[in-house]
């Protein structure tokens, strides 16, 4: 039986998370059982992250809108329900866009609203 060396196969594979923890701080970028480690919980974090930037994202908006409507004497909460009653269909993110962008017409929004 012929003696099989991976060396070629690890280098490789070492090479590869070596390359992709480049930038990382001392050790961690260094040695591979540091690196394999740092990269594993970076992918972790940014998995989670990925799902947290969503929320994030909409309590912003909301807070932008709470800001708009209170201006006009409104809570958010109630401006939100006045919406739905009115069947009038504008997305968080839109309407924060709106408030900060285009106060005129948030304005006119609250008032056909109320």
């Amino acid at each position: 039986m012929v003696r099989v060396k991976r060396g070629t196969n690890q280098k490789r594979r070492h090479n590869k998370v070596l390359k992709a923890a480049k930038g990382y701080v001392g050790v961690r970028s260094k040695h591979y059982t540091q690196a394999k480690r740092a990269i594993t919980k970076a992918g972790t974090y940014a998995f989670e992250h990925r799902r947290h930037k969503k929320r994030n994202f909409r309590r912003l908006w909301i807070a932008r809108v709470n800001a708009g409507v209170r201006a006009h004497g409104l809570s958010y909460s109630r401006f939100i329900n006045l919406l739905a009653k009115k069947q009038i269909v504008l997305d968080r993110k839109i309407l924060s866009d709106i408030a900060i962008f285009e106060p005129k017409v948030f304005e006119e929004i609250v008032n056909s609203v109320k």
